[in-house]
């Protein structure tokens, strides 16, 4: 069982930055990965951000140059950088971790809204 806090979601203005948290605790194995869905209305779920237990990042086009995701393995947290947001990255973000068991956990959560 891996428990995940995120933090880090408000409200901002177009052009604005919001750095997102999320720490993991519990049965955490080696070679997880960590990332960012987010969901809006009436949108499809969409795979912001993952990264690797080594460190290999990958993005959703629609953020590439935007957004960084990054880790700390120490503290088994993940983090997203978000730069340059736009109305259309509105949304819940969703952290999650995937052991290499195949089992996946997510947290709460957190709202990003940003306005035009």
């Amino acid at each position: 069982q891996v428990q995940l806090v995120e933090s880090g979601g408000g409200l901002v203005q177009a052009g604005g930055s919001l750095r997102l948290s999320c720490a993991a605790s519990g049965s955490i194995f080696s070679g997880n990965t960590m990332g960012w869905y987010r969901r809006a209305p009436g949108k499809q779920r969409e795979l912001v951000a993952a990264i690797s237990s080594a460190g290999s990042p990958n993005y959703a086009d629609s953020v590439k140059g935007r957004f960084t995701i990054s880790r700390d393995n120490a503290k088994n947290t993940v983090y997203l950088q978000m730069n340059n947001l736009k109305p259309d990255d509105t949304a819940v973000y969703y952290c999650y971790t995937r052991q290499v068991t195949g089992v996946t956990d997510w947290g709460q959560g957190t709202q990003v809204t940003v306005s035009s």
